[in-house]
């Protein structure tokens, strides 16, 4: 089976976005650079996670590799503008993985395509001969790889947590999402708020 790997290292742009009303939301990496655009399509929480995770890395770089880092964005206005179109979903995450390349100071995001192969369940004893082929199961899946500064880094972090938090706001009770016409909260027996 063949497989993508979309590499922007640097990418121009690299962002998270969303298309669609509150409440309905499509959420989206995208990458471009190089004449190319790419977008992948993952959860809501895998882009709170993705920021968190980030956060965690520069300072975590900081701290191990003494790694000068920007200060955290405060004043500054990042990109704002939505996301490029067409958005062409090329695959769904499944997972994300980060890393920090200490030799040119930059933070590597790898998004992968979720499985589509069905785990198989193996009556055999004998592991043996599939050894070679479970050693590394995402091989054979596309991937989006971007390489970014801290600087940039801290801007897709800064976006990535603005995006997240422009959904529907939150019921003070049950911390569950409010729709206009409101929701059957839990802590209130189920009544209507």
């Amino acid at each position: 089976m063949t497989h993508q790997v979309h590499a922007f290292e640097p990418p121009e742009r690299f962002v998270a976005g969303t298309v669609g009303p509150p409440g309905e939301r499509a959420f989206f990496l995208q990458a471009r650079g190089g004449g190319r655009l790419v977008s992948v399509a993952l959860e809501k929480v895998q882009v709170s996670l993705l920021a968190e995770k980030l956060e965690e890395l520069l300072t975590e770089a900081q701290r191990r590799f003494g790694v000068d880092l920007p200060p955290e964005l405060a004043p500054v206005i990042g990109d704002n503008e939505p996301l490029d179109t067409p958005v062409d979903e090329e695959f769904r995450v499944g997972t994300l993985g980060l890393a920090f390349d200490v030799d040119t100071a930059t933070v590597v995001i790898e998004a992968i395509a979720a499985g589509e192969v069905e785990p198989e369940v193996e009556l055999d004893d004998d592991e043996d001969e599939d050894d070679d082929e479970d050693e590394e199961p995402d091989e054979d899946l596309d991937r989006l790889r971007v390489r970014l500064t801290p600087q940039a880094t801290r801007q897709f972090i800064e976006r990535a947590r603005r995006v997240v938090n422009a959904g529907r706001p939150p019921c003070p009770l049950c911390g569950q999402p409010l729709d206009p016409a409101g929701h059957l909260c839990p802590r209130h027996n189920g009544y209507h708020r």
